[in-house]
């Protein structure tokens, strides 16, 4: 059964040090107790909530709908919320945070290389969870370079206003955390970023986690941006450094 849940006027106060906003998050959790409560601190928070138990319900809502955010849980009993993940993915760049029980690097890593911009394992802290959603959205509106700037001859356009990124004259849809990279990388061409400065600088808070999350973006990135990402000349990879964007800034 589909919810949708609307912060009423007079409603509950918002969570100290959160400010409102007017985006829509999709919660898909089928426990419902849990679902209830990820809604109550969103909607205190001043989101739109839009909420499923069932994946398959999930990608016709995601469809229909167009959320902002889905906040997506992986154990789910009809469709495994990778399968969900991986269809929202190849039709949209709407960012996922996972919500997962399964706590090993690798079930994390693989949860990012599915798209995901982020993920938080059970139990968890719902403001936490709150917080991680707004720093996703901020870095889907913040940017480093301004205005319509060109690398490698046109090779790679970022037009900042529109958050547009084209590479050789396509225009390519990335999530907040690939928009992240990429603009963090290009703020100064050719600058290595160690994996530790990439991820507190894309994450926009103090992130403790694996620097190898880094890696599962990257790869992601230049599935979209390389001719051969195997042998990536726009995002590089510097043996023991990190990464540098391989193209010039043109005048």
């Amino acid at each position: 059964m589909v919810t949708v849940w609307r912060r009423p006027a007079g409603g509950p106060a918002k969570v100290k040090g959160e400010s409102a906003m007017a985006s829509t998050v999709l919660v898909v959790e089928d426990e419902r107790k849990l679902r209830d409560l990820v809604r109550s601190y969103l909607e205190r928070a001043g989101f739109t909530v839009l909420s499923t138990g069932s994946g398959a319900e999930a990608i016709t809502m995601a469809a229909t709908v167009a959320p902002d955010l889905v906040v997506l849980d992986l154990g789910l009993p009809d469709v495994p919320g990778e399968t969900v993940a991986r269809e929202l993915r190849s039709t949209s760049a709407t960012p996922i945070l996972m919500l997962t029980a399964k706590s090993s690097e690798e079930d994390r890593i693989r949860g990012l290389e599915l798209g995901a911009d982020d993920y938080v394992t059970k139990p968890f802290s719902p403001r936490e969870l709150v917080l991680r959603v707004q720093a996703i959205l901020r870095r889907g509106r913040s940017a480093a370079p301004q205005g319509v700037i060109s690398y490698g001859g046109g090779e790679l356009v970022i037009d900042e206003p529109q958050r547009l990124v084209t590479v050789r004259g396509a225009a390519v849809a990335l999530t907040p955390t690939e928009w992240g990279v990429l603009f963090a990388l290009a703020s100064v061409p050719g600058r290595v970023y160690s994996r530790f400065e990439l991820i507190n600088r894309v994450r926009g808070y103090e992130f403790e986690g694996y620097e190898r999350t880094v890696d599962s973006h990257v790869k992601n990135l230049r599935r979209k941006v390389e001719d051969d990402p195997g042998q990536p000349s726009i995002v590089q990879t510097v043996l023991g450094g990190g990464y540098r964007l391989g193209l010039t800034r043109d005048d």
